[in-house]
């Protein structure tokens, strides 16, 4: 007996009263327990132990197949032979009495056992005998041992086995859980004493402890799972994975045991998951319990079960919701086997009923609605609406996409069926660019009111332009009803087709001369957005200074427009503000474009915005900011996905050979077919991407090919302009080292010619250090020192640093003038253009610059140093002295009096200062140095500077 797990006070009560009916005193056993806890091991261990004493034993296994047979289970103890000869007496009165006789000329040979199993479901008459029975054995040597399943279930159960005996008559022990050591002995003894805690935690919390759960589910570990237990093992977590299927057998003959209404509810929790039977219902007055409610049981008995399935482990509360779950997925699972698909449909369509009428969240009726079949009413329809907008709003697009999908299941008025149907296809659109077509063509039949059927129609030329259709996008714009009489729809479709046109350079001329005509005598006045979407234009092709253009968008961008045309204003002017080195303004105008007026993923505008972001961070040399962006929208710069050529891949790639990974740039840009992709923005900036690769990778034939063709491309669409893509200076630089100056020449005055137009300081900057470059000589020398002046710009505050926007304009420019420097035997003056550069450099990770500058500081005589360029580290005594004291609150003519140096030297030191910081301004001296002067006071005096 002593193999049982923590049995031993039952065994102990067992040999202790056994003893006692030897002795010639009988009573009652009762032996509870809710199912699967050992009552029947006990019962069987009482058995060995009483044939071991000498003890005669009768015993019985009470069954339902007869509890409709009085006296059944009696009969069957004691006459299990059918020896007693009285079957056929209908007399129960006579028949009771003489199975007590038979009971007590047996006791009287010899002390007797009777077993009695399961005794719950013994027949009336059967239970009513040993009840009596058990009133009569103080005086004879028998011990009945009799076992019942006590478990709180949802039907109220019928009254006790002991309910009419008095205490003294009877001794009770109750059955439960194994505790967690005996559980672990049990894991341990099939899969070693070294198995994994894990492993034993997940088949004990499966299991709820109870030892016929457990048993079944290691028979099928056994088997699925030899080798489980080591630390990367894990348990399965549906019962497809488990074989034979002890445990699926376990947990369904432990439903049946319960009752049916009990198993409903227990199956329907599974189902329901975290919906049902929360803790919290309890103590809200009037809250009716859903789990109640789906299945017709009683509230307080469902969640009376629900409390007792907790304590017993089977149920636990959800750690974040506070819901009702079963305890391991592998459990839940094992109880839903053999539920059909059309009972789970039926359970869900009733939650779903009564959380509606509840009034719980859209999002909580919904869940259910996911997972029942067409309900065929219209305010399901309207739930699955209202929930696809609470999880838009929350930023679930995952879920909104589910939920619509399943509204259009439901009856819809066609005006809302394709309000649906736009909504959908806008969010698939975020994993597949060019999906949602069939949607937006139905949701465009359904339409009526010109506006829908306007905001509809782009959308959908949305779609098919990034499928590479512009002709078929612009096609469906044309074929709007009603749009010339609406003064706001038609420049809405116009600036729609403005957009759209961008992937083909005859369109794009097309829509570019009824940009022009708009607000021609008779036509109307064009409006804002016509008008700034003409200045993006000129400005592209470089027709008009960027000084006058932003003085016109500025004008523009305040001015009244038409909630439905503004995005488009507000597009255009953040790219002609990045273009213009306008960066923070065309961020902001950026947001505004994307959050205030909600521009949708499927808006012509969405991809131009977007393109805008990564724009002005390629512009700030962002590097980092740019590959997380990349990484983020779905292009990993392992070169992981579909090839295509666009601006986020050409700005990954630009962003990649500056910081010196020309391995991942390759791989991003190899496969790009060029002969597939249009003529357009996209695909003319991946060109001059894969130029700069190729020119960085040595491939200078390639790199002009490229380049030239990004050239030819620009011209044809008219956004030739240098602001928009320097492909003429990038070919310029090729054609130098390729010895063949006069075409170098040529392209990089032209390029200059056309950036004086534009006249911003990185425009003009790249091109007169390009021009400076390929010119050479006394001449070049001249050239690149004013790239570097212009990039430095205006400094009122003496040392302030440059603009830090164009850093890695302006550190290319220092490494080509030092370059020149060198070679006209001026390498000291070299040296701290160099030094400048690679401090610039380094702040902005640019790594091929730094790579660069400290190669031509070693050509330029430099020696060698390992410490760091940036930072407050990098600041040298004299720097830390002066820097302190500006910091301090000290002017320069203080300065130098206090440590007896020049005014001059005292603006070199500042100079370099800013630069190693990475400030523009005296004011941010003490937060980059981390002290505010008066903490770190320098030592003054003749002494003071070495």
């Amino acid at each position: 007996m002593a193999s049982l797990f923590e049995r031993a006070e039952a065994l102990g009560l067992l040999s202790a009263e056994a003893r006692r009916a030897r002795a010639g005193s009988g009573r009652l056993l009762l032996l509870r327990g809710p199912t699967g806890t050992g009552r029947s091991a006990l019962v069987r261990a009482a058995i060995r132990h009483g044939t071991e004493h000498g003890m005669q034993v009768l015993s019985v296994s009470c069954s339902p197949e007869e509890s409709g047979e009085p006296l059944a289970a009696v009969r069957k103890m004691l006459c299990p032979d059918a020896g007693c000869g009285q079957e056929n007496d209908p007399d129960h009165r006579r028949q009771a009495d003489r199975f007590w006789r038979l009971l007590c000329s047996r006791a009287a040979r010899s002390p007797l056992l009777l077993a009695v199993d399961d005794v719950h479901l013994a027949d009336h008459a059967s239970r009513r005998w040993l009840v009596d029975a058990a009133r009569r054995l103080a005086r004879l040597p028998v011990l009945m041992v009799v076992t019942e399943r006590v478990q709180y279930d949802v039907t109220p159960p019928s009254p006790g086995f002991s309910h009419g005996l008095a205490p003294s008559l009877v001794r009770v022990h109750t059955c439960g859980p194994l505790g967690r050591p005996a559980a672990e002995s049990m894991v341990h003894a099939v899969f070693g004493p070294d198995t994994d805690p894990a492993w034993t935690d997940a088949c004990i919390t499966a299991s709820a402890g109870n030892p016929l759960l457990l048993r079944a589910l290691l028979d099928d570990l056994r088997i699925v799972s030899p080798d489980g237990g080591r630390p990367e093992s894990a348990l399965p977590e549906t019962c497809a994975d488990l074989y034979p299927g002890a445990f699926v057998a376990a947990v369904t003959w432990w439903l049946d045991s319960a009752g049916p209404e009990t198993a409903a509810v227990a199956r329907t929790l599974a189902e329901v998951g975290g919906c049902a039977g929360r803790a919290d219902e309890r103590d809200v007055p009037g809250r009716e319990c859903l789990l109640a409610a789906v299945t017709g049981s009683g509230p307080a008995r469902v969640l009376g079960w629900a409390t007792a399935m907790t304590r017993l482990g089977l149920l636990r509360p959800d750690p974040v919701q506070g819901d009702l779950r079963f305890a391991h997925p592998l459990l839940r699972d094992a109880v839903l086997d053999g539920w059909s698909h059309e009972r789970r449909e039926a359970v869900h369509r009733a939650a779903a009923d009564f959380r509606y009428r509840r009034g719980d969240r859209a999002e909580e009726v919904a869940g259910h609605l996911l997972r029942a079949g067409p309900v065929g009413m219209p305010r399901s329809a309207g739930t699955l609406l209202d929930a696809a907008a609470e999880a838009t709003r929350a930023g679930r697009t995952g879920d909104a996409a589910d939920y619509l999908r399943r509204a259009l299941d439901e009856p819809l008025a066609p005006g809302r069926r394709a309000g649906a149907l736009v909504e959908l296809a806008t969010l698939e659109s975020v994993t597949e660019p060019s999906g949602g077509i069939p949607r937006l063509t139905e949701a465009l039949r359904l339409q009526e009111r010109p506006r829908d059927r306007a905001l509809t129609a782009v959308a959908l030329g949305t779609a098919l332009n990034r499928r590479g259709e512009s002709r078929a996008a612009l096609d469906v714009l044309r074929g709007l009803d009603g749009v010339r009489e609406d003064a706001v729809l038609a420049r809405t479709v116009l600036a729609a087709s403005a957009l759209l046109s961008e992937g083909d350079g005859g369109l794009r001329r097309t829509v570019h001369a009824q940009l022009r005509a708009a607000g021609d005598e008779g036509a109307g006045p064009p409006g804002p957005t016509v008008r700034a979407l003409r200045l993006r234009y000129e400005a592209a092709a470089g027709l008009v200074p960027a000084e006058e253009a932003l003085r016109r968008l500025r004008e523009l961008t305040t001015a009244a427009e038409d909630p439905l045309p503004a995005p488009y204003l507000f597009g255009a002017a953040a790219c002609v503000a990045q273009w213009a080195d306008e960066l923070d303004w065309a961020d902001q105008l950026a947001g505004a474009g994307l959050a205030g007026h909600r521009v949708s993923p499927l808006h012509p505008v969405y991809d131009l915005l977007m393109r805008v972001r990564i724009d002005t961070a390629a512009a700030r040399g962002d590097f980092a900011g740019v590959l997380t962006y990349a990484e983020e929208n779905g292009l990993p710069v392992d070169g992981a996905g579909p090839a295509v050529a666009s601006n986020l891949r050409a700005q990954a790639v630009l962003a990649l050979i500056g910081t010196d990974r020309l391995a991942e740039a390759r791989r991003l840009a190899d496969g790009v077919v060029l002969a597939h992709a249009d003529d357009g923005w996209e695909a003319n900036r991946f060109l001059y991407a894969r130029g700069v690769l190729r020119a960085a990778s040595g491939d200078r034939h390639g790199a002009l090919a490229d380049f030239l063709e990004c050239g030819r491309r620009a011209l044809d669409s008219e956004t030739g302009g240098p602001a928009v893509t320097p492909w003429r200076s990038a070919a310029a630089e090729v054609q130098s080292a390729l010895d063949r100056p006069r075409e170098a020449l040529a392209l990089a005055d032209e390029e200059y010619r056309l950036a004086t137009v534009w006249g911003t300081p990185r425009v003009v900057g790249r091109a007169l250090r390009v021009l400076g470059e390929v010119t050479g000589g006394r001449r070049g020398l001249e050239l690149t020192e004013q790239a570097v002046e212009v990039l430095r710009g205006p400094s009122p505050d003496p040392g302030a640093g440059t603009e830090p926007a164009l850093g890695l304009e302006l550190g290319s420019a220092l490494v080509s003038h030092g370059r020149l420097l060198i070679a006209a035997g001026h390498p000291r003056r070299a040296r701290s253009l160099l030094r400048e550069a690679s401090v610039t450099a380094e702040r902005l990770g640019a790594t091929a610059l730094l790579t660069l500058t400290q190669d031509m500081l070693r050509a330029g005589g430099a020696r060698g140093g390992s410490g760091p360029l940036t930072g407050e580290a990098s600041l040298t005594g004299s720097e830390r002295r002066v820097a302190a004291l500006a910091a301090d609150g000290r002017t320069n003519a203080e300065i130098s009096d206090l440590l007896h140096l020049a005014r001059r030297t005292v603006e070199t030191h500042l100079t370099s200062t800013y630069r190693k910081l990475g400030i523009q301004r005296r004011a941010d001296l003490a937060a980059a140095m981390g002290t505010c002067g008066a903490d770190r006071r320098p030592a003054t005096g003749a002494g003071a500077v070495s």
